[in-house]
């Protein structure tokens, strides 16, 4: 039995005193918070490393949004004809492909559009290969569970998980942020950001019951139009025919937010309303009467919510100029890909040609943390660097980092602010990361 003690808190005229006997039902070495692309890759890391590793997470299947929200097509693992990315992140890929979930494009040719080198895979497939990388590496999946109070001791960090059963407490010595959302972060007080206004989201989802030889865009415009005017329906992002087209609503879910439970529920229901309110609009038109939702996601995909304030922070201008940090530990390779908040505009800027973004790992450390590190999407970034570095497989990079970092500090119980720069990359080499300016006989 342990008893957590927390120190007063003072808020106007009121002192808050808490303290409990808990019982630890498990103790790790390291914690990952999150089963996305980051936070795969960080526990599979860890415990390969030979960390006692858990993962943790709210669903009751890994992949994150590539699975659960259905952005199944991680990228960019290439740039201009050579790979940047690989790993940990990259095997997930190549053992979806070799049981037939996927299909690679030739890299060698730098294509006309970023996008066309992103890697179409199927869900189930690519979400139980996660499933046995890391039951393969011995990580403790603890899935449908969530955190809910985490303190920070001399001994050790107490984190107390929610699920089915009720509420347990876990003992580790270090955690890994890969919640998308920093969200743990937040719990254990460290800074945060988000912007004043957030991009918006969509709802992934497959058409089907109409003819679109039947349909009269002159006609399907009228209508869509004047259910705008109306306030009807919200915009989608390429107009309805061309939508219909590809067999799916490319929608902007404007106005929401998904950094609370409380948010994120209001913006589930109201991306499943603007589907819904599409549908109904275009079954008005001849050729879509029997139209129906043939699949709709079960999580509304977002965009945008906090960033961590990190010792270090990426930067526009840093990013789109390939500046080697210092510390470099991982590429990235986007275009920076603003959403706008209000309309259907989406600010791009591509990259140079021959330019190759680097992550630092200072990024990954909240700052002033000694024994929490986050990877994915909440890294320390401005917005319009964020936007450009959140997406999968540059999730997949910095979440090995994280996990390579949370090891090594683990084991030789330091500070994640001292884990040392050249062993770190060392480590992440051996296990086939790519690591910027590093050589395998860095010391």
């Amino acid at each position: 039995m342990i008893r957590i003690s927390k120190q007063p808190v003072t808020a106007g005229d009121s002192i808050t005193r808490f303290a409990m006997d808990v019982t630890v039902h498990e103790e790790y070495d390291v914690i990952v918070f999150g089963g996305g692309s980051a936070g795969c890759t960080a526990a599979v890391q860890a415990a390969r490393a030979g960390r006692r590793t858990a993962l943790v997470e709210k669903n009751g299947v890994l992949g994150g949004t590539t699975v659960v929200a259905s952005v199944n097509f991680p990228g960019l693992f290439h740039a201009w004809g050579k790979q940047i990315i690989a790993g940990i992140g990259w095997e997930a890929i190549q053992r979806t492909v070799e049981l037939g979930g996927a299909e690679l494009p030739d890299f060698t040719v730098v294509p006309a559009k970023h996008w066309q080198h992103q890697i179409l895979v199927n869900r189930f497939i690519y979400s139980t290969v996660l499933d046995r990388l890391c039951l393969d590496a011995g990580v403790h999946l603890r899935l449908h569970e969530m955190p809910s109070l985490i303190e920070e001791t001399e001994d050790g960090v107490y984190v107390a998980v929610t699920g089915k059963s009720g509420l347990k407490w876990l003992k580790a010595r270090k955690l890994v942020d890969a919640t998308g959302d920093a969200d743990v972060t937040g719990m254990m007080g460290y800074a945060r950001k988000k912007g004043d206004v957030l991009q918006p989201g969509t709802l992934i989802n497959d058409l089907t019951g109409f003819e679109l030889a039947d349909i009269d865009p002159k006609l399907l415009d009228q209508i869509y139009e004047k259910a705008l005017r109306s306030g009807q329906l919200g915009a989608s992002r390429f107009g309805l025919y061309n939508e219909l087209k590809a067999g799916r609503i490319s929608m902007h879910v404007q106005g929401i937010d998904g950094s609370s439970s409380e948010s994120k529920t209001m913006a589930e229901v109201q991306a499943r309303r603007t589907l819904l309110d599409t549908v109904t609009l275009l079954r008005q038109v001849p050729g879509c009467e029997r139209l129906v939702v043939h699949y709709f996601a079960n999580e509304c995909g977002i965009r945008e919510t906090w960033r961590i304030e990190g010792e270090t922070e990426v930067d526009e201008q840093s990013y789109t100029s390939g500046y080697v940090w210092p510390d470099a530990i991982s590429y990235s390779f986007y275009p920076i890909d603003l959403h706008h908040h209000s309309d259907l505009r989406i600010e791009q800027k591509m990259i140079a040609p021959g330019i190759v973004p680097t992550i630092p790992y200072g990024a990954l450390i909240p700052k002033g943390s000694d024994h929490l590190l986050v990877a994915g999407r909440c890294a320390a970034g401005d917005r319009m660097a964020n936007s450009a570095f959140r997406v999968q497989a540059s999730c997949m990079a910095t979440g090995q980092a994280a996990g390579m970092a949370a090891a090594i500090a683990a084991d030789r119980n330091i500070s994640v602010r001292d884990v040392p720069l050249s062993e770190l990359r060392e480590q992440l080499m051996v296990f086939r990361a790519i690591v910027p300016g590093a050589t395998r006989s860095e010391k």
